[in-house]
């Protein structure tokens, strides 16, 4: 096999497609690259059809820490469980490909994306759809390629399309649009907007499709080079599963049962309706026919329910629950639904019941992420649980799948773009939605659910965020049974002002513009029914956290005072940690944040002020004497700040000794006399007593001088003649 590479410039940024040197032993494989980012895409297929009625594809995204030259944090020091952002980038893949393989399709494909390098400027997640399409391609896999994948950015200050922006264009940019496709369709959308309209995202996806094609002529280039250098690809010959006449035609005599059985509101008795029928149907069949048509019977009986309930809906607008067209399903809002919480929120549309709950915390609790991209972390989390009870079955309850994160993933997006900044709101916002009931559409009551949290925990939010999904069949919000068996999801959240995130994944290559665009007005009338319900039951977020959430109090200090705060081996601010309950985070410029409950923010930060006061010439102070010299007293004005009252100021009149009329433990009412350039604080006494009696010092006898220097103990000393200095001769 010769090495063949292919490089081409498209939309400012220069792209490589390479074969014929890496994993020679896999089906097909295409290193890809977009400037020095690198991703080697493999694909293999099994040699034997397995016994499925689905489409074994697996997709698989190796995130290696070498990329960016970093070691994996831990014990082990190398690679384990894919990041957040890992399997996110793998559901990217699949999205495209699944739909392109032919129907009946049983081998298993596994679909493998290395990153080997990341140059921190360009991504290298949408160049991967590209890659896969060429490997499957130089190795005869049949499919309807070439695909491809791009993420559109929008300049904020020229209002440009970008394509594939950097990491720095991205920054920039309000539109974060993935879209993947042949040449023709779209097939994959993603995206994440700061409420944009409706016209102008319908313009980023009709210029991304022109991108995708552009993408997908080059990789037409590639493979003309491939076959020029390696003679024509060999199309594998892989074994379809077909209808078979005389199954089909037994099954689908039931037509008008599975309509009757389909017409039912309730999801749990509709499901039972449909599986008693295909039971019956099954059993209609000889124990010899069951063994042979095993897999097509199954294939069929579900291309049956697939069949009565597109019909339903296309040639006379009913649904299985009875709706029109454009009926939404019976909601409920309930904000503040749990007690002690920070902010939660139950929403329920038809049978989908999400509980969304919102926690707050010191900003340090922040998310910090370890991936090849050069992001840090973020402060605003969204989670997303699908428990097995949501649907009525049993499972094992664990870590996320792909499903649970990629729904969690989108409400997050739907809501970043109208949560205050730091500075607007200090704290780490985390939510998290419990799917309670589930029939279509758990993503988007998510994001309705989670809009009221916010709300209810007081988060000053810019505008409220609602949600609808849409499918191609009734161009109307879906339900389960509709989003599994119709042609397209699609998915469309926003204020508003503007649309803040949107997913769609289709199955039709006939996806016009003009379908587009009624699905996205629909989905406009949707979103503001739905958000007019919440707004009924919470117009606004609450005016102030509730009393269970930590309080956050902001203050800056200079920087040379850090030190002072956080004393010597931080004594000082664990002190002040636990003497108030409050907990404290010092940034590198002097902001403090503080968080506490029942006052013990304030109590914490009027001892952080205290601290680094300079107190001024003429102030006034009630302090207590911690110290004792014969020279005078040192006095507490505050933590940390000490100020000397000499001797000849702790009364009127002349004392001996400091103990004759103050004692440690003692407070006294000072006031500033002078504060010197090292910053040292001189004091005089407020209010006075007069001296004690006897406590004044003995005149000195005739011959004596009394020592008036610090330290001096009162004694006098015999008076010395002065002599004459020596003078040293040379």
């Amino acid at each position: 096999m010769t090495k063949v590479t292919h490089e081409f410039d498209l939309y400012g940024k220069h792209y490589v497609l390479e074969s014929g040197e890496l994993a020679k032993q896999a089906t097909g494989a295409c290193l890809v690259k977009c400037g020095d980012s690198t991703v080697l895409m493999t694909v293999v297929v099994s040699k034997e059809r397995k016994d499925y009625d689905f489409f074994p594809l697996t997709v698989d995204y190796n995130e290696k820490m070498y990329a960016v030259g970093r070691i994996p944090g831990g014990y082990l020091k190398r690679e384990a469980r894919p990041s957040e952002k890992a399997t996110l980038t793998a559901r990217m893949i699949d999205r495209p490909l699944r739909p392109s393989f032919p129907d009946g399709f049983r081998n298993e494909v596994q679909v493998v994306a290395t990153s080997l390098v990341a140059d921190q400027v360009n991504s290298v997640d949408t160049i991967c759809v590209m890659g896969a399409s060429a490997a499957l391609t130089v190795g005869g896999v049949p499919f309807e390629g070439p695909l491809a994948c791009v993420r559109i950015g929008r300049d904020r200050t020229t209002g440009e399309f970008l394509v594939n922006p950097t990491y720095e264009e991205r920054d920039n940019s309000d539109l974060d649009l993935e879209l993947a496709g042949s040449a023709t369709f779209i097939s994959m959308l993603e995206a994440g907007a700061e409420e944009i309209s409706e016209e102008d995202m319908l313009a980023a996806m009709a210029f991304g499709q022109e991108a995708i094609a552009a993408f997908c002529d080059e990789q037409k280039k590639f493979f003309d080079k491939y076959v020029e250098a390696n003679g024509a690809i060999t199309q594998r010959e892989y074994v379809l599963d077909e209808p078979i006449a005389e199954l089909h035609e037994r099954v689908f005599a039931h037509y008008d049962e599975m309509s009757a059985a389909l017409k039912d509101a309730n999801k749990a008795s509709r499901i039972a309706n449909v599986e008693a029928l295909m039971a019956s149907i099954k059993a209609e069949f000889t124990e010899e026919e069951q063994a042979l048509w095993s897999r097509g019977l199954a294939v069929e009986l579900k291309a049956l329910e697939k069949h009565a309930m597109r019909m339903m809906v296309v040639e006379t607008g009913e649904r299985v629950d009875g709706r029109v067209a454009d009926e939404v399903r019976p909601l409920m809002v309930k904000p503040d639904y749990l007690p002690l919480v920070h902010g939660s929120g139950l929403f329920q549309r038809g049978q989908t019941q999400v509980l969304s709950v919102a926690t707050l915390g010191m900003l340090n609790e922040w998310q910090r992420l370890d991936t090849i991209e050069p992001v840090d972390g973020k402060r605003y989390i969204h989670h997303y649980n699908f428990p097995p009870f949501c649907t009525g079955e049993t499972g094992r309850i664990g870590s996320p799948k792909r499903r649970e994160l990629g729904h969690g993933a989108l409400a997050e997006r739907a809501l970043l773009p109208v949560i205050p900044s730091e500075e607007e709101f200090p704290y780490t916002i985390r939510v998290v939605s419990e799917v309670m009931e589930s029939n279509g559409s758990s993503s988007m009551a998510s994001t309705c659910g989670s809009t009221l949290a916010l709300m209810d925990a007081g988060v000053p939010i810019k505008r409220p965020v609602s949600g609808v999904a849409m499918g191609l069949i009734q161009e109307a919000d879906i339900q389960g049974l509709e989003d599994f068996l119709g042609d397209m999801d699609f998915k469309v959240c926003g204020t508003t002002k503007g649309i803040t995130a949107m997913q769609m994944d289709n199955k039709a290559t006939g996806l016009t513009p003009e379908i587009l665009r009624n699905a996205l007005m629909q989905a406009h009338e949707g979103r503001m029914f739905i958000l007019d319900a919440m707004l009924e039951q919470i117009p606004a977020p609450r005016e102030a956290t509730k009393a269970t959430a930590p309080q956050i109090i902001t203050i800056n200090i200079p920087t040379d005072k850090i030190r002072e705060v956080i004393g010597s081996g931080g004594k000082v601010i664990r002190g002040i940690q636990d003497d108030t309950g409050a907990t404290i985070d010092i940034q590198e410029d002097g902001t403090i944040f503080i968080a506490g409950t029942n006052g013990a923010g304030e109590a914490a930060a009027e001892r952080i002020k205290a601290i680094v006061k300079v107190p001024e010439v003429g102030e006034e102070y009630t302090g207590r004497v911690v110290g004792i010299q014969a020279f005078g007293a040192f006095v507490e004005l505050m933590p940390g700040k000490d100020g000397l009252l000499h001797i000849s100021r702790v009364a009127q009149g002349r004392v001996d000794k400091v103990e004759d009329v103050l004692n440690v433990g003692d407070e006294v009412r000072v006031k500033v006399l002078e504060v010197d350039e090292k910053g040292k604080i001189s004091l005089d006494r407020l209010d006075k007593p007069e001296a004690p009696a006897g406590a004044a010092k003995p005149a000195a006898k005739e011959g004596e001088r009394r020592t008036r220097r610090p330290g001096d103990n009162g004694k006098t000393a015999p008076a010395q003649k002065r002599q004459p200095r020596r003078h040293h001769e040379g």
